[in-house]
């Protein structure tokens, strides 16, 4: 995740979400030890209005390939992304909305 929001962060892509249901696979030896064989990432990333939604798809190719986690383990670790976009821009922290009715 922090691969992917700085790669984002990097590349113009506004992150206001990012939510992940990872899934494993492993296999156990004789004596009751074992290892995962395979992880698969899931990430539902929520992008701002404006944000390029194919641009924050394929930045997580960019992120697994910086990612210190994925770079550290013996198995093949995927990624099954979804991108949502919001329908309106996000208002900046501390602004008030435009348009508001009584301001």
């Amino acid at each position: 995740m922090l691969s992917y929001l700085h790669v984002c962060a990097v590349n113009g892509v506004v992150v206001t979400g990012y939510a992940d249901d990872a899934a494993g696979t492993m296999e156990e030896t004789a004596d009751g030890g074992g290892a995962f064989t395979e992880v698969t990432l899931h990430p539902i990333v929520t992008t701002a209005a404006d944000s390029d939604e194919e641009k924050a798809r394929s930045l997580h190719e960019e992120a697994h390939r910086l990612c210190f986690i994925a770079s550290s383990v013996k198995f093949p670790v995927r990624h099954e992304a979804r991108i949502i976009r919001q329908e309106t821009p996000a208002t900046p922290a501390g602004q008030p909305e435009t348009g508001s009715a009584g301001s």
